[in-house]
């Protein structure tokens, strides 16, 4: 279940310790025992795969300040802290010093898998995302712009640098998202044209009264408002790139018009007789297939075949869900930046959330999804991560009602325990389960 990662367990009762070994073992978790915390300290080192759930009362060094020790090696190993029955002052000091859970004697066998689990949960995230930061620091060149180390992405950067070394005009196909004009630039900014200009026009954005103007230029008095001259697209992108996104939008008049530039390499301005020669790179994307679209008669078949020598295809992220966890702690990073928030802590939930999602939008989507996670937990901490992804149940619903009026009443009394208690009518150890099963530390509130 958990490959590679290990519960260190300190329990000083030998016949308890053994029974609860063989509990942790039954469940598929890969357990290592000790009589005391000083037999343990040395398996604990900074970015270990482990957890340690120990005794509080210990021969020698208690469970307390072991708990500080693991803390102070690495405060991402999460420690769970076993208590007597009724020790409610112990338990409140553990968890304010870090502790991940606590469970009070005597519990049931469950409770204590339960919270190991959620324990190697928490761990497994942790290490996985420092990985992903050390990858993403780690990062230079074109693997910083175009991010993913799946073997599609791989390929896809091949081709790049491949195709970014030739005079080659390009192809790019892909869903909505995926990140063409991205790869574009990236063509352009690995080729030997990087000096030059890189001009991206959306021909699904212009309108058709403006297009040859816009593409071609114009001479004064081409046309009524024509008062001074004007340079085209095509002609400023001289000796550089020229990326026309969404391809399959041309008006067909300026398909006829665009094919003839790049057979004959040469642009005429609107009112002039003069043809002037131009030296550049035409990439063409598109999120469709503009051979069907030919075959229906809604996109020139000699200018998609004139067009359709180099193709780069961009795979949609539901092909390649290894690259997920990755592009989403990037966002985060940038959306923390860029907002001026915290980034909020992940949960395992919502990395299985991720991964499970589908991402019609694509990079996009997943970028988006970034921001509206640092956006709402930073500004509204009743909002949580998974409702930018899928529409929450009743029950989710109702758990963040629950938390919402829990942190009001805290934050309204400062984190004191007994006005809380009053003001919500909840027992002391009610009021404490649910604080830890929503995650929230009283002390935040002091």
């Amino acid at each position: 279940m958990f490959e590679g990662f290990k519960v260190l367990f300190i329990e000083d009762d030998p016949p308890v310790r053994a029974s609860l070994v063989q509990t942790l073992e039954l469940s598929g978790l890969d357990v290592q025992a000790f009589g005391t915390a000083e037999l343990a300290l040395p398996h604990i080192s900074a970015g270990a795969p482990v957890i340690v759930i120990t005794d509080v009362r210990l021969p020698g060094m208690d469970g307390l300040t072991l708990l500080e020790r693991v803390g102070a090696i690495d405060a991402g190993i999460p420690v769970v802290v076993v208590t007597a029955h009724g020790d409610i002052a112990m338990a409140v000091r553990a968890m304010r010093s870090g502790a991940y859970d606590f469970i009070e004697k005597p519990f049931a066998p469950e409770r204590f898998v339960e919270a190991a689990i959620r324990a190697l949960d928490k761990r497994v995230l942790r290490v996985a995302l420092d990985d992903l930061r050390e990858q993403l620091a780690q990062r230079s060149g074109i693997e910083a712009v175009l991010l993913g180390q799946s073997a599609a992405m791989q390929e896809v950067r091949r081709m790049i640098l491949r195709l970014a070394a030739t005079s080659a005009d390009v192809m790019i196909e892909g869903e909505t998202g995926t990140g063409k004009e991205l790869v574009a630039r990236c063509l352009h900014d690995h080729s030997n044209r990087r000096d030059r200009h890189f001009v991206a026009i959306n021909c699904g954005g212009l309108p058709e009264t403006l297009f040859e103007s816009e593409l071609f230029g114009h001479e004064p008095g081409a046309f009524t408002s024509a008062a001074k001259r004007r340079i085209g697209k095509i002609e400023h992108a001289n000796g550089g790139t020229l990326l026309l996104d969404e391809i399959e939008s041309m008006p067909m008049a300026m398909q006829i018009k665009l094919l003839r530039i790049l057979q004959e390499r040469k642009v005429e301005r609107l009112g002039s007789n003069e043809e002037t020669p131009v030296n550049l790179r035409v990439v063409a994307a598109t999120k469709s297939d503009l051979l069907a679209l030919g075959e229906q008669g809604q996109f020139r078949s000699d200018l998609y075949y004139r067009l359709n020598v180099a193709v780069l295809k961009l795979p949609p992220l539901r092909e390649r869900r290894e690259d997920i966890p990755l592009l989403f702690e990037h966002f985060l990073a940038q959306a923390g930046q860029r907002y001026g928030l915290p980034v909020p802590e992940r949960t395992p939930g919502l990395m299985r959330e991720l991964l499970a999602h589908d991402w019609p939008g694509n990079v996009r989507e997943i970028r988006n999804t970034a921001d509206r996670f640092v956006l709402a937990a930073g500004a509204a901490d009743a909002v949580g991560p998974e409702a930018a992804l899928t529409p929450l149940s009743l029950a989710q619903q109702m758990e963040m009602v629950e938390k919402t009026l829990i942190e009001h009443a805290l934050r309204r009394h400062q984190g004191r325990m007994q006005d809380v208690m009053q003001q919500l009518g909840t027992p002391k150890k009610t009021l404490y389960d649910k604080l830890h099963r929503h995650g929230i530390d009283p002390e935040q509130f002091r």
